[in-house]
C-alpha cells in the first residue's frame, strides 16, 4: 500500500513544480509592448511651411555716381561710415570745370559790351530818323533818306535784341557750367551707411558716356530678404503670408516677417540676358534639368544691426500652424497622405495590437496633427501588425 501513496505524492509534486514553472514563465511567453517597434503620441506645436533660401539686401539704398569728369581728388568716407544727408563724400579736381566757367563769364561780359555798343548805335539811328522826319516836313530831304533812316533804326533794334538773346543763352550756359562745377563736390543724397566704394583717389572719371559709380549708401533697417522659391512651392506662397527666417550667424534666433511681394517673372540667367529677348523657358537646358525659382520679398526690422547685406537666410513661409495639439509620426500611419482619414495600430502594454481609425490635420512632412481617434501617450506600431491581436 506504500507504493501507490509514494507514486501519488511524486505526481503531485511534479504537477506543482510544473505549475510554478508555468507561472514564472508566463510573462516571458506572452508578447509585451517591448516586442514591437512603437512610437508614442505626444503633444506639441506643428506648422505646415514652405522653405526656401534667400539673401539679405537693404530695403533702401542709392548708388552715388559722378556727373562731372575729372580726377578724384579726395574721398572723405570709408566703407562702414555712417553719413548724414548733405554730407560731403567726394571731391573731383575742378580745374576743367573752373576754366570752362571762367570762359562762359568772359563770353557774357563780351556780349554785354557789344550790347551796349549796339544800344548806342540804335539811339543814334533813332536821332537820325527823327531829324529826317523834321526835314521832310519842310521839304528839305528826300523820301528815300527818310526810309533809309527808318530801316537803320529797325536794323539796330534787331541787332540789340539779338545780343540780348545771346546773353540769355550764354547765361543759361553759365548756369550749366556752374552746376557742372558743383558736381565736382558730391554730397550724400540720403542718410545711411556706406556699404561699398568702387573708386579710388587719383582715379580719372569720364562722365560723358555713362555715369561712373563711386559708392553705395544704404539704410540697414529695414532689410529685405530676397527668397528664391521653386515653382513647385510658389503656388502656396501668398502676399501677406506669415514667414520667418534664420541666418547662419544668428544661432537659434528667428526673425518674423510677412510676404511683401512676389515678383511675377523669375530672374533671367546672365547668358540669356546678354542676348536680349526671350524668356527663361527658352533656355537651351532640358525642362527636366532646369529648376525655375521665383523671387519673394519680405522686410524685417534691423534696428540692432544684427543683419548684414548679402547674408544667407533660410526662410519658412507658414501656410498653417497649431499649438499644443496631439502629434504622431507619419511613419506610424496607414492610408493616403492626401486624406484626413487614416489608420493607426495601437499597441497595448500587454502587447495587444488594436487598429484605430483616426482623423488628421496639419502635417509638416514628418509629423501630423491628430484630431480624433488617439490619446496622448498611446503607442503606435511601426511596420506590419503581426503577432498577438494583429
Amino acid at each position: 500500500m506504500k507504493r501507490p501513496r509514494q507514486t501519488l505524492r511524486a505526481l503531485l509534486i511534479t504537477l506543482s513544480l510544473l505549475l510554478v514553472a508555468a507561472l514564472v514563465a508566463w510573462p516571458f511567453l506572452t508578447p509585451s509592448r517591448d516586442a514591437y517597434d512603437t512610437v508614442p503620441v505626444t503633444r506639441g506645436d506643428i506648422e505646415n511651411s514652405v522653405t526656401a533660401l534667400g539673401t539679405l539686401q537693404p530695403r533702401q539704398y542709392v548708388d552715388v555716381g559722378a556727373q562731372a569728369s575729372g580726377q578724384i581728388h579726395k574721398i572723405h568716407v570709408e566703407v562702414g561710415n555712417e553719413v548724414k544727408e548733405g554730407q560731403l563724400l567726394v571731391e573731383i579736381d575742378p580745374s576743367t570745370q573752373t576754366a570752362k566757367l571762367d570762359a562762359s563769364r568772359f563770353a557774357i561780359e563780351n556780349l554785354k559790351a557789344q550790347l551796349q555798343e549796339q544800344r548806342a548805335l540804335h539811339d543814334l539811328a533813332e536821332q537820325k530818323y527823327r531829324r529826317q522826319q523834321h526835314l521832310v516836313q519842310g521839304g528839305a530831304t528826300r523820301e528815300e533818306d527818310v526810309q533809309s533812316a527808318q530801316a537803320e533804326v529797325r536794323t539796330t533794334q534787331a541787332r540789340t535784341q539779338m545780343f540780348q538773346a545771346q546773353i540769355r543763352q550764354a547765361q543759361a550756359s553759365l548756369r550749366s557750367d556752374e552746376a557742372e562745377l558743383g558736381y565736382t563736390r558730391i554730397f550724400a543724397p540720403m542718410a545711411g551707411t556706406v556699404v561699398a566704394i568702387d573708386a579710388r583717389e587719383g582715379q580719372t572719371l569720364n562722365a560723358q558716356q555713362q555715369t561712373p559709380l563711386i559708392l553705395r549708401i544704404a539704410k540697414l533697417s529695414p532689410m529685405t530678404v530676397w527668397a528664391e522659391v521653386s515653382e513647385a512651392d510658389i503656388g502656396h506662397v501668398k502676399p501677406g503670408m506669415q514667414a520667418y527666417f534664420t541666418t547662419l550667424s544668428g544661432g537659434n534666433r528667428r526673425w518674423n516677417s510677412t510676404v511683401r511681394q512676389i515678383l511675377p517673372v523669375p530672374p533671367k540667367p546672365l547668358n540669356e540676358a546678354s542676348q536680349g529677348g526671350g524668356s527663361p523657358a527658352s533656355s537651351g537646358k532640358s525642362g527636366s534639368a532646369r529648376v525655375v525659382l521665383y523671387t519673394v520679398l519680405l522686410d524685417v526690422d534691423n534696428t540692432d544691426q544684427a543683419l548684414m547685406p548679402e547674408m544667407t537666410t533660410q526662410v519658412f513661409f507658414v501656410a498653417d500652424q497649431a499649438k499644443d495639439v496631439l502629434l504622431a509620426p507619419i511613419v506610424a500611419l496607414q492610408g493616403s497622405t492626401d486624406s484626413d482619414r487614416q489608420t493607426a495600430h495601437i499597441v497595448a502594454k500587454n502587447g495587444k495590437v488594436e487598429p484605430r481609425d483616426i482623423r488628421t490635420g496639419i502635417s509638416d512632412r514628418l509629423r501630423v496633427q491628430i484630431l480624433e481617434g488617439l490619446n496622448e501617450g498611446d503607442h503606435l506600431l511601426i511596420g506590419p501588425a503581426t503577432g498577438n491581436g494583429g
